[in-house]
């Protein structure tokens, strides 16, 4: 389910780059989730 986030956040994030809407918002989740999955493979255990 983590994964299939930050692929989406990922993909919207590009798409932000290049339109220039939205990409701060997207950038701050796709950072937020970055930081979930690390704390997931640091711990060992399901965080989401």
């Amino acid at each position: 389910m983590l994964y299939t986030i930050i692929s989406i956040l990922f993909a919207l994030w590009l798409i932000g780059l290049v339109s220039h809407v939205g990409g701060g918002f997207i950038h701050g989740l796709l950072v937020l989730c970055g930081i979930l999955f690390v704390v997931q493979m640091v711990t060992g255990r399901r965080v989401a």
